[in-house]
Protein backbone atom coordinates (compact mmCIF):
# COMPACT_ATOMS: atom_id res chain seq x y z
CA UNK A 1 0.00 0.00 0.00
CA UNK A 2 1.69 3.74 -0.97
CA UNK A 3 1.26 6.29 0.94
CA UNK A 4 -1.03 8.96 0.16
CA UNK A 5 0.78 12.50 0.22
CA UNK A 6 -2.56 14.79 1.43
CA UNK A 7 -1.54 18.92 1.32
CA UNK A 8 1.60 20.80 0.91
CA UNK A 9 4.66 19.30 1.80
CA UNK A 10 6.18 22.58 3.95
CA UNK A 11 3.18 22.29 6.39
CA UNK A 12 3.80 18.69 7.36
CA UNK A 13 4.36 18.30 10.88
CA UNK A 14 7.88 17.31 11.18
CA UNK A 15 7.13 15.27 14.41
CA UNK A 16 5.17 13.46 12.24
CA UNK A 17 8.14 11.75 11.31
CA UNK A 18 9.41 10.53 14.50
CA UNK A 19 9.32 6.87 14.07
CA UNK A 20 10.39 4.38 15.95
CA UNK A 21 13.62 1.75 14.37
CA UNK A 22 11.59 -0.42 12.39
CA UNK A 23 12.93 -4.10 11.93
CA UNK A 24 13.44 -5.76 7.82
CA UNK A 25 10.48 -7.74 8.40
CA UNK A 26 7.99 -4.83 8.89
CA UNK A 27 9.01 -3.12 5.78
CA UNK A 28 8.23 -6.01 3.74
CA UNK A 29 5.24 -5.70 2.71
CA UNK A 30 5.46 -1.81 2.31
CA UNK A 31 8.46 -1.53 -0.03
CA UNK A 32 7.94 1.56 -0.97
CA UNK A 33 7.96 3.39 2.43
CA UNK A 34 11.48 4.15 3.02
CA UNK A 35 11.61 5.87 -0.25
CA UNK A 36 8.75 7.84 0.39
CA UNK A 37 10.46 8.90 3.65
CA UNK A 38 13.20 9.26 2.53
CA UNK A 39 11.44 11.50 -0.14
CA UNK A 40 9.89 13.80 2.62
CA UNK A 41 13.11 13.75 4.34
CA UNK A 42 15.17 15.71 1.59
CA UNK A 43 11.95 17.99 1.07
CA UNK A 44 12.80 19.96 4.34
CA UNK A 45 14.25 23.17 4.29
CA UNK A 46 16.40 22.13 6.79
CA UNK A 47 17.80 18.94 4.64
CA UNK A 48 18.49 21.08 1.94
CA UNK A 49 20.75 23.03 4.01
CA UNK A 50 22.77 20.05 5.07
CA UNK A 51 23.19 19.10 1.46
CA UNK A 52 24.43 22.59 0.63
CA UNK A 53 27.01 22.87 3.46
CA UNK A 54 27.90 19.36 2.91
CA UNK A 55 28.86 20.11 -0.95
CA UNK A 56 30.56 23.18 0.15
CA UNK A 57 33.02 21.58 1.83
CA UNK A 58 33.79 18.74 -0.44
CA UNK A 59 34.22 21.63 -2.62
CA UNK A 60 37.20 23.07 -0.03
CA UNK A 61 38.40 19.68 -0.20
CA UNK A 62 38.57 19.10 3.96
CA UNK A 63 36.54 16.04 3.91
CA UNK A 64 37.48 14.88 7.44
CA UNK A 65 36.94 18.00 9.64
CA UNK A 66 33.57 18.98 7.64
CA UNK A 67 32.74 14.93 8.70
CA UNK A 68 32.92 15.50 12.27
CA UNK A 69 31.55 19.24 12.16
CA UNK A 70 28.55 17.96 10.00
CA UNK A 71 28.14 15.28 12.85
CA UNK A 72 27.48 18.37 15.05
CA UNK A 73 25.39 20.59 13.28
CA UNK A 74 23.05 17.60 12.73
CA UNK A 75 22.31 17.26 15.65
CA UNK A 76 21.51 21.07 16.11
CA UNK A 77 20.05 21.83 12.95
CA UNK A 78 17.67 18.90 12.31
CA UNK A 79 14.28 18.66 13.63
CA UNK A 80 12.86 17.05 16.63
CA UNK A 81 12.48 14.27 13.88
CA UNK A 82 16.13 13.14 14.24
CA UNK A 83 16.71 14.23 18.07
CA UNK A 84 15.64 10.78 19.28
CA UNK A 85 18.72 8.87 17.64
CA UNK A 86 22.40 9.56 19.09
CA UNK A 87 23.82 10.07 16.30
CA UNK A 88 21.90 10.70 13.33
CA UNK A 89 22.46 9.11 9.98
CA UNK A 90 24.16 10.21 6.95
CA UNK A 91 22.21 8.45 4.77
CA UNK A 92 19.35 6.69 5.68
CA UNK A 93 19.59 3.79 3.30
CA UNK A 94 22.90 2.80 4.66
CA UNK A 95 22.98 0.31 7.39
CA UNK A 96 25.55 2.27 9.52
CA UNK A 97 22.26 4.33 10.67
CA UNK A 98 20.82 1.86 13.02
CA UNK A 99 21.86 2.95 16.49
CA UNK A 100 22.82 -0.03 17.80
CA UNK A 101 25.70 -0.78 15.58
CA UNK A 102 26.88 3.15 15.73
CA UNK A 103 27.20 2.35 19.42
CA UNK A 104 29.35 -0.92 18.81
CA UNK A 105 31.33 0.55 16.20
CA UNK A 106 35.19 1.01 17.18
CA UNK A 107 36.03 3.53 14.48
CA UNK A 108 33.59 6.53 13.00
CA UNK A 109 35.03 5.27 9.29
CA UNK A 110 32.05 4.16 7.20
CA UNK A 111 34.40 2.31 4.75
CA UNK A 112 34.74 -0.98 6.32
CA UNK A 113 31.81 -3.80 6.08
CA UNK A 114 29.53 -3.12 9.13
CA UNK A 115 30.04 -6.49 9.99
CA UNK A 116 33.31 -6.53 10.40
CA UNK A 117 32.98 -3.73 12.45
CA UNK A 118 30.51 -5.36 14.81
CA UNK A 119 32.36 -8.37 15.50
CA UNK A 120 35.82 -7.12 16.15
CA UNK A 121 36.50 -6.76 19.89
CA UNK A 122 39.01 -4.67 21.97
CA UNK A 123 41.87 -7.70 23.06
CA UNK A 124 41.12 -7.65 27.06
CA UNK A 125 44.87 -8.40 29.20
CA UNK A 126 43.74 -11.11 31.52
CA UNK A 127 46.49 -10.89 34.20
CA UNK A 128 48.23 -14.16 35.20
CA UNK A 129 45.73 -16.31 37.64
CA UNK A 130 48.24 -19.78 37.34
CA UNK A 131 51.49 -20.32 38.36
CA UNK A 132 53.76 -23.42 38.63
CA UNK A 133 55.34 -23.21 41.67
CA UNK A 134 52.74 -20.84 43.44
CA UNK A 135 51.62 -17.13 42.95
CA UNK A 136 54.90 -14.83 43.94
CA UNK A 137 54.66 -12.87 47.15
CA UNK A 138 54.14 -9.00 47.00
CA UNK A 139 57.18 -7.03 47.66
CA UNK A 140 55.61 -5.12 51.02
CA UNK A 141 55.12 -9.23 52.63
CA UNK A 142 58.45 -10.34 51.21
CA UNK A 143 60.63 -7.40 52.94
CA UNK A 144 58.67 -8.00 56.10
CA UNK A 145 59.93 -11.53 55.54
CA UNK A 146 63.15 -11.31 55.29
CA UNK A 147 63.77 -8.42 57.91
CA UNK A 148 62.49 -11.45 60.34
CA UNK A 149 64.62 -13.68 59.02
CA UNK A 150 68.05 -11.65 59.44
CA UNK A 151 67.36 -11.07 63.39
CA UNK A 152 66.70 -14.75 63.39
CA UNK A 153 70.15 -15.51 61.66
CA UNK A 154 72.22 -12.24 62.54
CA UNK A 155 75.62 -13.88 63.56
CA UNK A 156 75.25 -16.62 62.59
CA UNK A 157 76.54 -18.95 59.67
CA UNK A 158 73.47 -21.04 60.14
CA UNK A 159 71.03 -22.55 62.47
CA UNK A 160 71.45 -26.36 63.98
CA UNK A 161 68.12 -28.55 64.22
CA UNK A 162 67.74 -27.57 68.23
CA UNK A 163 68.02 -24.15 67.16
CA UNK A 164 65.50 -24.11 64.17
CA UNK A 165 62.23 -24.36 66.52
CA UNK A 166 61.90 -20.90 67.14
CA UNK A 167 61.93 -19.66 63.18
CA UNK A 168 59.43 -22.77 62.56
CA UNK A 169 57.23 -21.02 64.73
CA UNK A 170 57.52 -17.62 64.63
CA UNK A 171 58.28 -16.86 61.17
CA UNK A 172 56.86 -20.24 58.72
CA UNK A 173 53.75 -19.82 61.44
CA UNK A 174 53.73 -23.87 61.80
CA UNK A 175 53.43 -25.94 64.58
CA UNK A 176 56.75 -26.45 66.78
CA UNK A 177 56.99 -30.08 66.13
CA UNK A 178 57.01 -29.66 62.22
CA UNK A 179 60.67 -28.22 63.35
CA UNK A 180 62.84 -31.31 62.51
CA UNK A 181 60.47 -32.09 59.20
CA UNK A 182 61.58 -28.76 57.66
CA UNK A 183 64.91 -28.57 58.80
CA UNK A 184 65.47 -32.16 56.88
CA UNK A 185 63.53 -30.50 53.83
CA UNK A 186 65.69 -27.38 53.47
CA UNK A 187 69.21 -29.35 55.05
CA UNK A 188 68.84 -31.96 51.77
CA UNK A 189 72.71 -32.28 52.36
CA UNK A 190 72.86 -33.30 55.85
CA UNK A 191 74.69 -30.74 56.63
CA UNK A 192 73.96 -30.47 60.01
CA UNK A 193 72.79 -26.44 59.56
CA UNK A 194 70.33 -24.56 57.58
CA UNK A 195 72.46 -21.01 56.30
CA UNK A 196 70.29 -18.00 55.85
CA UNK A 197 70.02 -17.87 52.23
CA UNK A 198 68.98 -21.67 52.23
CA UNK A 199 66.14 -20.65 54.55
CA UNK A 200 65.25 -17.84 51.82
CA UNK A 201 65.55 -19.69 48.54
CA UNK A 202 63.23 -22.86 50.17
CA UNK A 203 60.26 -20.49 51.94
CA UNK A 204 60.57 -17.29 50.00
CA UNK A 205 62.14 -18.83 46.30
CA UNK A 206 59.75 -21.66 46.71
CA UNK A 207 56.73 -19.57 47.24
CA UNK A 208 55.74 -21.42 50.14
CA UNK A 209 55.44 -17.90 51.98
CA UNK A 210 52.38 -17.10 50.14
CA UNK A 211 50.48 -20.82 50.88
CA UNK A 212 47.52 -21.42 53.06
CA UNK A 213 48.27 -23.11 55.97
CA UNK A 214 46.85 -26.66 55.04
CA UNK A 215 49.09 -26.29 51.82
CA UNK A 216 52.15 -25.64 53.51
CA UNK A 217 51.78 -28.37 55.80
CA UNK A 218 51.43 -30.47 53.08
CA UNK A 219 54.12 -29.64 51.41
CA UNK A 220 56.52 -29.82 54.14
CA UNK A 221 55.65 -33.71 54.74
CA UNK A 222 55.42 -35.07 51.47
CA UNK A 223 57.94 -36.80 49.48
CA UNK A 224 59.16 -35.06 46.62
CA UNK A 225 57.27 -35.53 43.10
CA UNK A 226 54.77 -37.25 45.34
CA UNK A 227 50.83 -35.59 45.14
CA UNK A 228 49.37 -37.37 48.20
CA UNK A 229 50.56 -38.09 51.81
CA UNK A 230 51.12 -41.57 53.43
CA UNK A 231 51.19 -42.73 57.03
CA UNK A 232 55.07 -42.57 57.08
CA UNK A 233 55.13 -38.93 56.12
CA UNK A 234 53.92 -38.35 59.30
CA UNK A 235 56.55 -40.10 61.21
CA UNK A 236 58.36 -37.27 61.86
CA UNK A 237 56.51 -34.70 63.69
CA UNK A 238 54.93 -37.58 65.79
CA UNK A 239 58.21 -38.19 66.99
CA UNK A 240 58.97 -34.36 68.09
CA UNK A 241 55.92 -33.87 69.23
CA UNK A 242 56.28 -36.76 71.80
CA UNK A 243 60.01 -36.04 72.43
CA UNK A 244 58.94 -31.87 73.33
CA UNK A 245 55.65 -31.75 74.37
CA UNK A 246 55.23 -31.76 78.03
CA UNK A 247 51.64 -33.30 77.98
CA UNK A 248 53.59 -36.88 76.90
CA UNK A 249 56.78 -36.33 78.97
CA UNK A 250 55.48 -39.35 81.02
CA UNK A 251 55.97 -41.75 77.99
CA UNK A 252 59.62 -41.09 77.11
CA UNK A 253 60.72 -43.86 79.26
CA UNK A 254 58.22 -46.67 77.46
CA UNK A 255 59.44 -45.87 73.49
CA UNK A 256 56.87 -49.20 72.94
CA UNK A 257 54.03 -47.18 73.89
CA UNK A 258 55.38 -43.97 72.60
CA UNK A 259 55.49 -46.19 68.84
CA UNK A 260 51.95 -47.59 69.86
CA UNK A 261 50.84 -43.30 70.61
CA UNK A 262 52.35 -42.53 67.34
CA UNK A 263 50.76 -45.19 65.32
CA UNK A 264 47.16 -44.55 66.65
CA UNK A 265 47.26 -41.07 66.14
CA UNK A 266 48.26 -42.02 62.62
CA UNK A 267 45.17 -44.49 62.13
CA UNK A 268 42.66 -41.94 63.46
CA UNK A 269 43.70 -39.19 60.89
CA UNK A 270 43.38 -41.52 58.46
CA UNK A 271 40.32 -43.13 59.33
CA UNK A 272 38.31 -39.61 59.34
CA UNK A 273 40.09 -37.61 56.86
CA UNK A 274 41.18 -40.38 53.95
CA UNK A 275 37.62 -40.90 52.73
CA UNK A 276 38.46 -42.55 49.54
CA UNK A 277 40.33 -45.34 51.56
CA UNK A 278 43.27 -45.47 49.23
CA UNK A 279 45.71 -44.68 52.00
CA UNK A 280 47.09 -41.82 49.93
CA UNK A 281 46.12 -38.16 51.24
CA UNK A 282 45.43 -35.50 49.15
CA UNK A 283 45.92 -31.65 49.55
CA UNK A 284 41.91 -31.87 49.20
CA UNK A 285 41.02 -33.60 51.93
CA UNK A 286 43.61 -32.62 54.47
CA UNK A 287 42.20 -29.05 53.69
CA UNK A 288 38.36 -30.80 53.86
CA UNK A 289 39.61 -31.92 57.11
CA UNK A 290 39.83 -30.12 60.52
CA UNK A 291 43.32 -31.76 61.03
CA UNK A 292 45.47 -28.66 60.62
CA UNK A 293 43.36 -26.70 63.69
CA UNK A 294 43.70 -29.90 65.67
CA UNK A 295 47.56 -29.32 65.13
CA UNK A 296 47.76 -25.67 66.05
CA UNK A 297 45.44 -26.61 69.24
CA UNK A 298 47.64 -29.74 70.54
CA UNK A 299 50.62 -27.31 70.17
CA UNK A 300 49.23 -24.99 72.73
CA UNK A 301 48.01 -27.38 75.06
CA UNK A 302 50.12 -28.71 77.83
CA UNK A 303 47.64 -31.33 79.00
CA UNK A 304 46.99 -33.88 76.47
CA UNK A 305 44.82 -36.20 78.85
CA UNK A 306 41.44 -34.93 78.64
CA UNK A 307 42.26 -32.92 74.92
CA UNK A 308 39.51 -34.50 72.45
CA UNK A 309 40.26 -35.29 68.66
CA UNK A 310 43.43 -37.27 67.09
CA UNK A 311 46.15 -36.38 69.27
CA UNK A 312 43.89 -37.27 73.15
CA UNK A 313 46.25 -39.48 75.33
CA UNK A 314 43.04 -40.52 76.78
CA UNK A 315 41.48 -41.81 73.07
CA UNK A 316 45.03 -43.84 73.13
CA UNK A 317 45.03 -44.96 76.26
CA UNK A 318 41.09 -46.56 75.74
CA UNK A 319 41.88 -48.16 72.55
CA UNK A 320 45.22 -49.52 72.93
CA UNK A 321 43.19 -51.19 76.59
CA UNK A 322 40.45 -52.44 74.56
CA UNK A 323 43.07 -54.08 71.94
CA UNK A 324 45.17 -55.73 74.95
CA UNK A 325 41.79 -57.26 76.58
CA UNK A 326 40.96 -58.93 73.35
CA UNK A 327 43.93 -59.86 72.69
CA UNK A 328 44.74 -62.94 74.95
CA UNK A 329 47.94 -63.97 73.57
CA UNK A 330 49.60 -60.66 72.95
CA UNK A 331 50.53 -61.59 69.57
CA UNK A 332 48.98 -58.49 68.65
CA UNK A 333 46.55 -60.30 66.53
CA UNK A 334 42.67 -61.00 67.00
CA UNK A 335 40.53 -63.80 65.66
CA UNK A 336 36.63 -64.19 65.59
CA UNK A 337 36.24 -65.43 69.01
CA UNK A 338 38.27 -62.57 70.57
CA UNK A 339 36.43 -60.17 68.61
CA UNK A 340 32.64 -61.73 69.76
CA UNK A 341 34.15 -60.75 73.60
CA UNK A 342 34.10 -56.80 72.60
CA UNK A 343 31.60 -55.07 74.45
CA UNK A 344 30.43 -58.15 76.73
CA UNK A 345 29.81 -59.89 73.78
CA UNK A 346 27.75 -57.28 72.07
CA UNK A 347 28.13 -57.93 68.57
CA UNK A 348 26.02 -60.98 66.58
CA UNK A 349 28.06 -63.38 65.11
CA UNK A 350 26.74 -63.06 61.87
CA UNK A 351 27.92 -59.22 61.43
CA UNK A 352 31.72 -60.42 63.20
CA UNK A 353 31.91 -62.98 59.63
CA UNK A 354 31.18 -60.18 57.78
CA UNK A 355 34.13 -57.59 59.18
CA UNK A 356 36.52 -60.79 59.04
CA UNK A 357 35.22 -61.04 55.46
CA UNK A 358 37.00 -57.85 54.82
CA UNK A 359 34.04 -56.71 53.16
CA UNK A 360 33.47 -52.94 54.85
CA UNK A 361 37.76 -52.59 54.79
CA UNK A 362 41.03 -55.09 53.34
CA UNK A 363 42.73 -56.08 56.22
CA UNK A 364 45.98 -54.75 57.42
CA UNK A 365 47.14 -57.41 58.50
CA UNK A 366 49.20 -60.20 56.21
CA UNK A 367 47.86 -63.32 58.78
CA UNK A 368 44.85 -64.66 57.15
CA UNK A 369 42.24 -64.81 59.64
CA UNK A 370 43.25 -62.15 61.97
CA UNK A 371 42.81 -58.50 62.50
CA UNK A 372 45.58 -56.32 63.36
CA UNK A 373 46.08 -53.37 65.50
CA UNK A 374 45.53 -50.88 62.77
CA UNK A 375 41.79 -52.86 61.44
CA UNK A 376 40.92 -52.81 65.51
CA UNK A 377 40.85 -48.87 65.49
CA UNK A 378 39.08 -48.54 62.52
CA UNK A 379 36.36 -51.19 64.30
CA UNK A 380 36.35 -49.66 67.28
CA UNK A 381 36.28 -45.91 66.27
CA UNK A 382 33.12 -47.55 63.92
CA UNK A 383 31.37 -49.11 66.60
CA UNK A 384 31.31 -46.35 68.78
CA UNK A 385 30.69 -43.69 66.78
CA UNK A 386 27.93 -44.87 63.91
CA UNK A 387 26.40 -41.35 63.31
CA UNK A 388 29.48 -40.11 61.62
CA UNK A 389 30.26 -40.59 57.79
CA UNK A 390 32.88 -43.00 58.38
CA UNK A 391 31.22 -45.12 60.66
CA UNK A 392 28.25 -45.06 58.81
CA UNK A 393 29.95 -46.64 55.42
CA UNK A 394 31.49 -49.20 57.65
CA UNK A 395 28.85 -50.82 58.74
CA UNK A 396 26.30 -50.15 55.26
CA UNK A 397 28.89 -51.91 53.75
CA UNK A 398 28.46 -54.87 56.11
CA UNK A 399 25.01 -55.04 55.65
CA UNK A 400 25.11 -55.19 52.09
CA UNK A 401 25.31 -58.55 51.41
CA UNK A 402 25.13 -57.92 47.59
CA UNK A 403 26.91 -54.74 47.64
CA UNK A 404 23.89 -53.36 45.23
CA UNK A 405 24.56 -50.06 47.33
CA UNK A 406 20.76 -50.49 48.67
CA UNK A 407 19.77 -52.49 51.89
CA UNK A 408 16.34 -54.67 51.08
CA UNK A 409 14.24 -55.60 53.64
CA UNK A 410 15.74 -59.15 53.00
CA UNK A 411 19.28 -58.12 54.87
CA UNK A 412 17.88 -56.40 57.31
CA UNK A 413 15.99 -59.41 58.16
CA UNK A 414 19.05 -61.68 57.70
CA UNK A 415 21.02 -59.86 60.53
CA UNK A 416 17.65 -59.41 62.49
CA UNK A 417 17.32 -62.96 62.83
CA UNK A 418 20.37 -63.33 65.50
CA UNK A 419 19.18 -60.74 67.53
CA UNK A 420 15.93 -62.16 67.72
CA UNK A 421 17.30 -65.44 68.73
CA UNK A 422 19.17 -63.96 71.48
CA UNK A 423 16.71 -61.82 73.05
CA UNK A 424 14.35 -65.34 73.39
CA UNK A 425 17.75 -66.69 75.10
CA UNK A 426 17.91 -63.93 77.30
CA UNK A 427 14.42 -63.91 77.78
CA UNK A 428 13.88 -60.33 77.28
CA UNK A 429 10.71 -59.08 75.17
CA UNK A 430 10.93 -59.76 71.72
CA UNK A 431 9.63 -57.49 69.19
CA UNK A 432 8.72 -58.90 65.17
CA UNK A 433 10.82 -58.07 62.66
CA UNK A 434 7.49 -56.82 60.42
CA UNK A 435 7.11 -54.37 63.86
CA UNK A 436 11.24 -53.41 63.43
CA UNK A 437 11.11 -52.61 60.18
CA UNK A 438 8.02 -50.38 60.27
CA UNK A 439 10.58 -48.66 63.35
CA UNK A 440 13.16 -48.52 60.86
CA UNK A 441 11.57 -46.99 57.80
CA UNK A 442 9.86 -44.18 60.25
CA UNK A 443 13.16 -43.43 61.20
CA UNK A 444 14.78 -43.20 58.37
CA UNK A 445 12.22 -42.30 56.01
CA UNK A 446 13.65 -42.96 52.70
CA UNK A 447 12.91 -41.65 49.47
CA UNK A 448 11.71 -45.78 48.44
CA UNK A 449 10.53 -47.31 50.41
CA UNK A 450 11.16 -50.63 49.04
CA UNK A 451 15.04 -50.11 49.86
CA UNK A 452 17.42 -47.76 52.21
CA UNK A 453 20.43 -46.22 50.25
CA UNK A 454 23.46 -44.76 51.97
CA UNK A 455 22.21 -41.37 51.59
CA UNK A 456 19.33 -42.00 53.14
CA UNK A 457 21.35 -42.77 56.01
CA UNK A 458 23.67 -39.77 56.25
CA UNK A 459 20.39 -37.82 56.20
CA UNK A 460 18.86 -39.42 59.23
CA UNK A 461 20.47 -38.60 62.91
CA UNK A 462 18.90 -42.12 64.24
CA UNK A 463 21.08 -44.28 61.89
CA UNK A 464 23.67 -45.48 64.48
CA UNK A 465 20.40 -46.74 66.30
CA UNK A 466 19.41 -48.79 63.55
CA UNK A 467 22.39 -50.60 63.04
CA UNK A 468 22.23 -51.14 66.62
CA UNK A 469 18.99 -52.79 66.66
CA UNK A 470 20.55 -55.32 63.78
CA UNK A 471 23.34 -56.65 65.18
CA UNK A 472 24.32 -55.02 68.78
CA UNK A 473 21.70 -56.05 71.31
CA UNK A 474 23.51 -54.56 74.34
CA UNK A 475 22.87 -51.21 72.60
CA UNK A 476 19.84 -51.95 71.58
CA UNK A 477 18.39 -52.49 74.68
CA UNK A 478 19.88 -49.45 76.38
CA UNK A 479 18.52 -47.18 74.07
CA UNK A 480 15.34 -48.41 74.27
CA UNK A 481 15.79 -47.80 78.42
CA UNK A 482 17.71 -45.16 78.05
CA UNK A 483 18.07 -43.05 81.17
CA UNK A 484 16.97 -39.19 80.95
CA UNK A 485 19.87 -38.29 82.72
CA UNK A 486 21.93 -39.09 79.88
CA UNK A 487 20.63 -37.58 77.76
CA UNK A 488 20.35 -34.32 79.59
CA UNK A 489 24.15 -34.25 79.52
CA UNK A 490 24.19 -35.10 75.87
CA UNK A 491 22.26 -32.26 75.29
CA UNK A 492 24.26 -29.70 77.65
CA UNK A 493 27.63 -31.06 75.89
CA UNK A 494 26.73 -30.79 71.70
CA UNK A 495 29.78 -30.99 70.65
CA UNK A 496 31.22 -34.01 71.88
CA UNK A 497 30.48 -36.74 69.54
CA UNK A 498 29.47 -40.08 70.49
CA UNK A 499 33.07 -41.36 70.27
CA UNK A 500 34.58 -38.65 73.12
CA UNK A 501 31.69 -40.08 75.93
CA UNK A 502 32.58 -43.44 75.00
CA UNK A 503 36.36 -42.60 75.89
CA UNK A 504 35.54 -40.90 78.71
CA UNK A 505 33.70 -43.18 80.36
CA UNK A 506 36.42 -46.18 79.55
CA UNK A 507 39.00 -44.04 80.44
CA UNK A 508 37.63 -43.30 84.21
CA UNK A 509 36.52 -47.01 84.64
CA UNK A 510 40.32 -48.34 82.92
CA UNK A 511 42.20 -46.48 85.58
CA UNK A 512 39.82 -47.20 88.49
CA UNK A 513 40.81 -50.68 87.74
CA UNK A 514 44.07 -50.05 87.14
CA UNK A 515 44.44 -48.37 90.71
CA UNK A 516 42.52 -51.11 92.32
CA UNK A 517 45.08 -53.29 90.93
CA UNK A 518 48.10 -51.49 92.06
CA UNK A 519 46.52 -51.62 95.71
CA UNK A 520 45.68 -55.06 95.58
CA UNK A 521 49.39 -55.73 94.73
CA UNK A 522 50.80 -53.40 97.71
CA UNK A 523 52.76 -51.43 95.13
CA UNK A 524 51.86 -49.65 91.88
CA UNK A 525 55.60 -50.44 90.15
CA UNK A 526 54.47 -54.13 90.06
CA UNK A 527 54.06 -55.54 86.02
CA UNK A 528 52.08 -58.28 85.21
CA UNK A 529 51.31 -58.47 81.35
CA UNK A 530 49.52 -61.45 81.68
CA UNK A 531 46.78 -59.76 83.76
CA UNK A 532 47.74 -56.25 83.90
CA UNK A 533 46.61 -53.70 81.35
CA UNK A 534 49.66 -52.07 79.21
CA UNK A 535 50.27 -48.94 81.03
Amino acid sequence: MKMQVVGDVASLDPDLLQLSELSPIALNPNPFLAEELFSLWLSLPETSRLVKNLLNDVKTASFSNATANSAVSTATSLPSTFLSSSTPPLSPRSTSGSPRIVKQRSSPSSLGSPLKLVSERVREVIPQFYFKNGCLPPNELKERCLFAIDQYFYGHLGLQIHEFKVVTKDICKLPSFFSTALFRKIDVNDSGIVTRDQFVNYWIGGNILTMDLATQVYTVLKQPHCRYLTQGDFEPILHELLASHPGLEFLRSTPEFQERYAETVVYRIFYYINRSGTGHLTLRELKRGNLISAMQHVDEEESLILYCRYFSYEHFYVIYCKFWELDTDHDFFIDKENLIRYGNRALTYRIVDRIFSQVPRKFSSKVKGKMGYEDFVYFILSEEDKSLEPGLEYWFKCIDLDGNGVLTPNELQFFYEEQLHRMECMAQETVLFEDILCQIVDMIRPEKEDYISLRDMKSCKLSGHVFNILFNLNKFIAFETRDPFLIRQERENPTLTEWDRFAHREYIRLSMEEDIEDASNGSGDIWDESFEAPF
